[in-house]
């Protein structure tokens, strides 16, 4: 593996070696688009890359308010009824009209299976259409946050889709691939020149885009190195011009390069653990007959033997900020008055002994590392803080091409995830990591460990339908604290935001971790 591994490494900087230009931008990072199938993953990695080839109806600027997209204004005409209008005189790639034929299509597709995006759409009752450039989306129940949801799901090609037999998205969980997973189509700033899975993508300025794009990149490569040390040392190079993430024990590497910078900021993503609690035997572990992680005292036992403020000091190196909720500061609904459970081994053990696992016993964990920042390096402590109360923990760290899979399917009795609430609101992880998990309809798609509560879900159907912000802030409030109460997941950190750059390129670093390139300039 580690042959492989420089291998690529060395093959993807010959190929950036050769493409210098004023106007190329060379970007770097730990790991690669899964697939450009906007649909197939729901990645931030992912949604960032093919976010600069497809493009929603309401999209985001740099600051994260919401901006006309492909929709040029949107508004309520009923509780449940949203109108749009659409951009008129926009064109796909392959030069066919946007039309409102695809943005029903889009929306089926998003809901259909295969889709790894389901959560966003399952409130919706009906999208249809009024005229070529006008939709309605009529929901099952008022959904105030509508336009911020929306801007996660990038509209596609019905005709080319149709053409290229990709009306469905690749799923994932089956390691199934069509034309959409290395092929695209959108109407965005940037098309796909070039895809060479791990090893490089080159992307090309649209010239017949509708938009203003206010950099001045005419071509992006983007090439995935897993090697922490080679990645800087491209940087430290000249070999690539933008990296991320930064190792944090290299910040100040980068930072005294004559050439480069570090930028770094708070990102909205919370790490956490999350157990198999549905199965009445667990996949991988020693404990036969039944599952140690239904009862709260073993997950509570857990949460309280890991050492968070160590994981912040030695593994962070203070790039952490450790959290007791599912979502951190800047996310509406987070709570600062919520504290940890304190970390203290011997009540740990005494919480074990009371389940009837004194003596501990064994799981697998699984977790990336190639995903988040030292996400195998966090796994290991945990692992390490878990022996101290008799838990051996056989960690089983890969890469995130095989991890996502594996998880998705819930295939895993113990794991590592990360996740940005897209829409900038509490409802989101509610509605998608603590919601009873419901196939059908895309809730709860991603609580891979089944953790579920009637309780919350009614209150989370509630909040998306409410409008009135004290009594939204309320029901978060209180939907908060029964996750909480019966420690449904162990939540860690937000970690932190730390980009490589050169001292020749100028870009914007947003909160959510995506990576516009219509807003990167190459200084000559």
């Amino acid at each position: 593996m580690k042959t492989q591994l420089s291998l690529l490494a060395g093959a993807a900087l010959v190929a950036l070696a050769a493409s210098v230009s004023a106007q190329t931008v060379r970007i770097a990072n730990q790991g690669d688009a899964l697939s450009l199938d906007p649909h197939s993953l729901n990645e931030s990695l992912q949604l960032s890359v093919v976010g600069n080839v497809y493009e929603p109806l309401i999209d985001l600027d740099k600051d994260l308010k919401s901006i006309p997209g492909l929709a040029t204004a949107w508004q309520q005409t009923s509780p449940t009824v949203w109108r749009f209008q659409l951009r008129k005189n926009v064109k796909f790639h392959d030069g066919t009209p946007f039309t409102a034929d695809d943005v029903v299509f889009t929306m089926a597709r998003v809901a259909g299976d295969g889709s790894d995006m389901k959560s966003y759409v399952n409130d919706f009752k009906e999208v249809r259409k009024i005229d070529s450039h006008t939709v309605e989306i009529e929901t099952k129940t008022p959904l105030p946050i509508l336009p911020q949801i929306l801007s996660q799901v990038l509209i596609m090609s019905k005709k080319w889709c149709e053409t290229n037999q990709t009306t469905r998205p690749v799923d994932r969980r089956k390691g199934i691939e069509n034309a959409a997973s290395f092929k695209t189509n959108g109407t965005g700033p940037y098309h796909v020149r070039e895809r060479q899975p791990s090893v490089s993508t080159r992307f090309a300025r649209n010239p017949n885009y509708w938009g203003k794009v206010q950099g001045n990149v005419q071509e992006v490569v983007f090439t995935p190195i897993a090697s922490a040390s080679t990645r800087v040392a491209a940087l430290l190079s000249g070999q690539v011009d933008v990296m991320e993430p930064v190792p944090v024990q290299d910040i100040d590497r980068v930072n005294t390069n004559a050439g480069t910078r570090v930028l770094t900021g708070a990102e909205l993503r919370t790490i956490f653990l999350g157990m198999d609690q549905k199965r009445d035997e667990l996949l991988f572990s020693s404990v036969k007959g039944k599952n140690p992680f239904k009862d709260k005292r073993v997950r509570q036992a857990f949460y309280q033997a890991i050492d968070i403020d160590g994981i912040q000091k030695t593994v962070m190196r203070g790039a952490s900020n450790p959290s007791a909720l599912m979502v951190g500061p800047g996310i509406n609904g987070f709570d600062p008055s919520v504290k940890r459970l304190p970390y203290d081994t011997e009540a740990a053990k005494k919480l074990l002994a009371e389940a009837g696992y004194g003596s501990g016993f064994e799981v697998t964990m699984n977790c990336p590392n190639d995903r988040y920042v030292n996400d195998a390096q966090i796994c290991q402590t945990v692992a390490a803080n878990l022996a101290r109360i008799g838990v051996k923990i056989n960690l089983q760290a890969e890469t995130k091409g095989t991890y996502f899979p594996k998880i998705l399917r819930r295939d895993t009795s113990f794991y590592l995830l990360g996740w940005t609430p897209s829409t900038y609101d509490a409802h989101n992880p509610l509605n998608a990591l603590m919601r009873c998990p419901d196939d059908k309809t895309g809730a709860g798609q991603f609580n891979l460990g089944s953790y579920c509560n009637p309780k919350l879900d009614e209150l989370t159907v509630k909040i998306g339908a409410e409008a009135d912000k004290a009594t939204r802030d309320a029901m978060i409030k209180e939907a908060f604290k029964i996750h909480t109460d019966e420690v449904g997941h162990l939540p860690l950190h937000q970690q932190g935001l730390a980009w490589g750059v050169s001292r020749k390129v100028d870009l914007v670093q947003r909160a959510d971790n995506y990576m516009p390139f219509r807003l990167i300039t190459v200084k000559n």
